[in-house]
């Protein structure tokens, strides 16, 4: 008796819910996926803000294409010199304020986030780090340290000791807890799963403030921000503020896992000596996936992708209206609906799938929907998807009454 690949992935793949989507997909281009029985979906939110140029974009394919047939893996991080990781490096260099000048190539967004939290402690020689509530840096023990929602962290302390959280958006929190004893302080500038919470500009520029006096690091996570999602590249941009370590990954590999973090090259050779091999990475900056961010990069400057983002996001703001939908907040193509109810959320979420449209919730947010296209997609498929949505919240209401 042959065995379905259902039931293969049930039994071999590690599962990390109770129920998953699931879905057997076949195929994927552009903004669509398509599953074993030819049917379409539209992903309405990127492989959570993943795909930002759409999946299998030929660019990228190509490059992925011609460095595979150069050559792949050579040796561990940092030992010789490689022209994808240096042209990579070189480019986003180009886009960032002169203190932000040094790449560190890691494969994930967590292992961004470690690797700036181990520099934040080797620069300033303390240890004490400070985050916030209900922010997202990723799910290794370091990173779980720093999160700020006790419901994911309690099952796996004892974590990371000197952390404190403090209340998102307060400046006053900030000029009380940071202080000459705090390393780092890590916050992401758009709060990822919280339903897209947006910092203000007078709380960013009043860390920075404290940050500079107390001679403490400010770190970026712009893991789900960056590659053009906010509207411009870098989310900050839009701020005033400028980190002493940013973080990227998810949208930056146009599909294939890479991430970095990004400092000056003043604080980054501190991982060259007490000890030598500060940071070790045997897989960092991989070849094929810095050509495949590099051409991400290029596309989204060359498509002009950042120039209609606010103008895609106002369009879906003003389609997405119905009485079930209490709020939309987020910025650029991060956006969230909230239904102010789980179940109803959850519901309208499954019927949106069974409708042929990709859309999911957030970890710290169970009653919003999460909402965040590929850059690439175009005004009328903007109104087919959510399109999809009222027809599948009136659904959902029409059996509940």
């Amino acid at each position: 008796m042959q065995i379905s690949t259902r039931q293969l992935f049930l039994n071999h793949i590690a599962q990390v819910a109770p129920n998953v989507m699931a879905l057997e997909i076949t195929k994927a281009s552009g903004i669509y996926l398509s599953d074993t029985g030819g049917k379409s979906y539209i992903d309405f939110i990127s492989g959570i803000s993943v795909s930002n140029v759409g999946h299998c974009h030929p660019n990228i394919v190509k490059a992925i294409r011609k460095q595979s047939e150069t050559f792949m893996h050579l040796m561990v991080y940092g030992e010789y010199v490689q022209g994808p990781q240096i042209e990579l490096a070189t480019a986003l260099v180009k886009l960032l304020p002169q203190t932000l000048n040094s790449v560190f190539y890691t494969n994930s967004g967590t292992e961004a986030t470690e690797g700036a939290l181990k520099l934040a402690k080797r620069v300033t020689g303390r240890s004490e780090l400070i985050s916030f509530k209900d922010s997202y840096h990723g799910s290794t023990h370091g990173s779980l340290s720093v999160m700020g929602n006790e419901e994911f962290k309690q099952a796996f302390r004892p974590l990371l000791p000197g952390v404190r959280i403090l209340k998102y958006n307060s400046k006053d929190d900030v000029n009380q807890y940071i202080t000459s004893q705090t390393a780092a302080v890590i916050l992401e500038p758009v709060q990822s799963e919280t339903g897209y919470t947006v910092a203000t500009s007078e709380f960013l520029k009043a860390v920075r403030k404290r940050c500079d006096e107390t001679g403490t690091m400010l770190i970026f996570d712009e893991i789900q921000n960056g590659f053009g999602r906010s509207g411009t590249f870098f989310a900050f941009e839009q701020t005033g503020v400028i980190p002493d370590i940013l973080l990227l990954a998810k949208g930056m590999g146009g599909g294939l896992p890479i991430g970095c973090f990004i400092s000056s090259r003043e604080f980054m050779n501190e991982f060259t000596h007490n000890p030598v091999l500060g940071n070790i990475n045997t897989f960092g900056g991989n070849a094929v996936c810095c050509a495949a961010s590099l051409a991400c990069l290029e596309t989204i400057q060359t498509e002009k992708l950042m120039d209609s983002v606010e103008e895609k996001s106002k369009l879906i703001r003003s389609l997405l209206v119905h009485p079930a939908i209490k709020d939309i907040k987020g910025k650029g193509l991060m956006l969230s609906l909230d239904f102010g109810d789980t179940d109803l959320n959850f519901s309208i979420i499954e019927t949106c799938v069974k409708n042929g449209l990709i859309v999911d919730w957030f970890l710290f947010n169970t009653h919003s929907m999460r909402i965040a296209p590929p850059l690439i997609i175009t005004e009328a498929e903007i109104k087919m998807s959510c399109g999809i949505i009222i027809d599948s919240i009136n659904e959902v209401v029409k059996k509940k009454n």
